[in-house]
């Protein structure tokens, strides 16, 4: 990926095959779903939004699947916009290359890496020798626990892992990857406003580009995480825009991104 390229990352959540927006942390199936909040379904298809993307000339977004069932839709994605979109959920070194060879940028790894509630040194270790750094992206999505700590969630943020997003903790694991990707999952698809207590512990501390995640509701959050940043961290917005059932303008946040660039 460019070392200068946009900050705003846009996003394809999938579920079931289709274009999602979704509470964080509601998708659980162990209960059936049937505590799934669901914010936007969408009638257009994954194709649509990457080609949106490569229209809009974005580069850096990513595609998550949530669950089964969404390996085709994926595909017809990351093949609108060749070589420039990221993919996570359910990645493994075994299917990482895969996707990679059909258009991916990089993949995003989280349960993977943190299974059985804690940090897999052996398992990064694994993706690393099938994909190297470069292609690879590390998703530190946390819960802020009542100490202060932000721990990182795995298994689509239902389960709580030993591991705290601290400088220590993204100094570590800056060496093996090229990105982060942190949803704050406490305020994801809620639209309440951001995390100012994450974004500032990335804004300071972390040695890679990070891309933060969640709560978003208009362009003083966007002017906050890109003052705080100083062009260091991007951001997503899924629920929040229009194109997903928002109230922000994704036209107009796309034309304000025009200004503003990713610097390391």
């Amino acid at each position: 990926m460019d070392q200068h390229t946009n900050l705003f990352r846009p996003c394809i959540d999938l579920h079931d095959g289709k274009v999602k927006q979704i509470v964080g942390g509601t998708l659980n199936t162990e209960n059936g779903e049937k505590n799934l909040e669901t914010n936007f379904v969408s009638e257009h298809t994954p194709a649509y939004y990457a080609d949106m993307y490569r229209q809009d000339d974005l580069h850096g977004g990513h595609i998550i699947k949530l669950g089964a069932n969404n390996d085709q839709a994926a595909l017809e994605a990351l093949h609108a916009w060749e070589g420039h979109l990221q993919i996570g959920g359910g990645i493994t070194p075994e299917n990482a290359g895969f996707f990679l060879d059909n258009g991916a940028a990089q993949v995003i790894v989280t349960s993977f890496v943190f299974s059985d509630g804690k940090f897999q040194e052996d398992n990064l270790q694994k993706l690393l020798k099938a994909v190297g750094k470069k292609h690879l992206v590390l998703d530190l999505s946390c819960r802020k626990l009542p100490n202060g700590e932000y721990v990182v969630m795995s298994d689509r943020w239902k389960n709580f892992t030993s591991l705290t997003v601290d400088p220590e903790t993204l100094e570590k694991l800056s060496g093996s990857c090229a990105e982060f990707l942190i949803h704050a999952v406490d305020v994801e698809g809620k639209r309440s406003g951001i995390d100012f207590e994450l974004l500032d512990l990335l804004c300071s501390y972390s040695p890679i580009p990070a891309v933060y995640a969640g709560g978003i509701a208009g362009f003083s959050d966007i002017t906050a995480i890109e003052n705080s940043g100083k062009g260091r961290i991007g951001y997503t917005i899924g629920s929040a825009l229009d194109i997903f059932g928002g109230s922000i303008s994704y036209r107009e946040v796309v034309e304000h991104d025009k200004k503003h660039f990713l610097t390391i």
